[in-house]
């Protein structure tokens, strides 16, 4: 899956796990190779990251590299040291046995939102309104990954009786017909009109007055939703991107 997060030299922005960067920092010869406190690293880092506060620190999964969480300006993310504390590296790190991203598990983790705080009145549920696990999904009527993740959300309802999608509209200004769409589909409460609007069939024009469209996208910016569709996993772990029904599975099962 794609997401997005981390830092830039310099400025503090969400960055593609695409790209990456690399710098020398101020350091020191290998004396002390496998220390590392905040506040040397924080002293390392803070030429690189404005106003940075580092969170935690171990050792990475590659050999000779520390894992650093950091935060600036009210954003978390990870960035790599090396043992010499001359270079930091900010990217993406696969394990290529499985292809997993482990560095988007490890941002997901220290970025975990408070599910109980994500009002839930104006959203759809496809599965059960009982369903001991509930998935928050933040999706845009004219978005095609949020189509193919539809989809794939069907197939895990049909398989899994205890997982329930709650589903929040979130339309992107990319999208010219996305709001009103939102809207009309808010008003009805209609999975049928969301699905419709996915197979770029014409919504009517909504029939109620509401907020509730305009409160998710504050919601979603407050949270760290810039980009759709995102999904909040039962423990508040927050994944944007696709992915097939084994793939939400396992991600839903994860503890």
């Amino acid at each position: 899956m794609k997401r997005s997060v981390f830092f830039l030299a310099a400025l503090l922005v969400l960055f593609p796990l695409s790209h990456s960067f690399g710098f020398s920092a101020k350091g020191q010869d290998c004396s002390k190779c496998h220390t590392l406190n905040k506040a040397e690293a924080e002293n390392l880092l803070k030429a690189a990251i404005p106003n940075v506060k580092v969170l935690e620190i171990r050792t990475a999964p590659v050999r000779s590299m520390w894992e650093v969480d950091v935060e600036s300006n009210g954003k978390k993310g990870l960035v790599y040291l090396d043992f010499t504390k001359k270079y930091v590296f900010s990217g993406s790190l696969i394990d290529v046995r499985d292809m997993k991203n482990v560095t988007q598990e490890r941002f997901a983790e220290i970025n975990k939102v408070d599910v109980s705080k994500i009002p839930l009145k104006d959203a759809l549920i496809m599965g059960s309104r009982n369903a001991r696990k509930r998935v928050i999904v933040f999706t845009d009527p004219e978005c095609p990954y949020c189509a193919k993740l539809h989809e794939e959300m069907k197939k895990v309802v049909a398989q899994r009786k205890d997982v329930a999608f709650f589903i929040k509209m979130f339309p992107l200004p990319i999208h010219k017909d996305a709001y009103a769409k939102a809207k009309t589909i808010v008003c009805e409460k209609s999975l049928q009109l969301l699905e419709d609007s996915y197979q770029h069939k014409p919504l009517p024009k909504a029939t109620c007055r509401t907020s509730a469209v305009d409160e998710n996208i504050a919601l979603g910016k407050k949270i760290g939703v810039n980009a759709t569709p995102t999904l909040i996993m039962p423990d508040g772990r927050m994944i944007t991107g696709g992915s097939d029904a084994k793939g939400l599975i396992a991600e839903i099962d994860r503890k």
